[in-house]
């Protein structure tokens, strides 16, 4: 199966070669346009850039592809108000991503709980039916400081929950087995 993954982000282009094996993934081409996200919730974006990125493809693609994955997934903080959320990729745009971590655990209250979770929402659109949404989520907390170099974005600062180590200590077997993106995956695979 070849399925083109309408993302540039290479931390999600090699997760989701580990987490989805037997599939030949594609990344979105460098010469297409940006996708598009503007929705309010995980599901909505996905849908949105899995349709933009079958339509595009359609007209400009060179290889035949089985259908267009897309993955909208986001840190939830409880002290934040379920922030940044869908516009965890969009948080601090200009930061690297450990001095973007530091800047999200500077902006969480004093004394407050540290409750978090990981949510992924994967939007499938094969070029024969329609559209379906795969979801995955995992509970945890935030760590005092970034701790780990394994993974991207805010995997050194997110601790899952019955974990001591954060997703960027943890081995990526371990991590994959209960992230987010892991379990949307999980479910993906499943329905194929």
């Amino acid at each position: 199966m070849i399925v083109l993954l309408a993302s540039r982000n290479p931390g999600k282009l090699r997760e989701f070669k580990q987490l989805l094996p037997g599939i030949d993934l594609i990344p979105w081409p460098p010469e297409a346009p940006e996708i598009p996200e503007e929705g309010a919730f995980f599901q909505d974006n996905a849908l949105q850039k899995a349709t933009f990125a079958k339509a595009w493809w359609s007209e400009h693609g060179t290889l035949r592809v089985d259908g267009v994955l897309a993955d909208d997934s986001g840190l939830c903080v409880d002290a934040l108000w379920g922030g940044p959320g869908v516009l965890s990729a969009r948080f601090a745009p200009d930061l690297a991503p450990e001095p973007k971590n530091r800047l999200l655990l500077s902006m969480l209250p004093p004394g407050q709980p540290r409750g978090a979770r990981f949510v992924c929402v994967l939007a499938w659109v094969p070029f024969q039916g329609g559209p379906r949404t795969f979801s995955g989520a995992v509970e945890g907390t935030l760590a005092l400081e970034p701790r780990g170099t394994h993974g991207f974005g805010y995997d050194p600062i997110f601790i899952p929950e019955g974990e001591r180590s954060t997703f960027g200590e943890l081995p990526e077997a371990v991590k994959h087995g209960m992230s987010h993106r892991g379990r949307a995956s999980a479910a993906f695979l499943a329905e194929l």
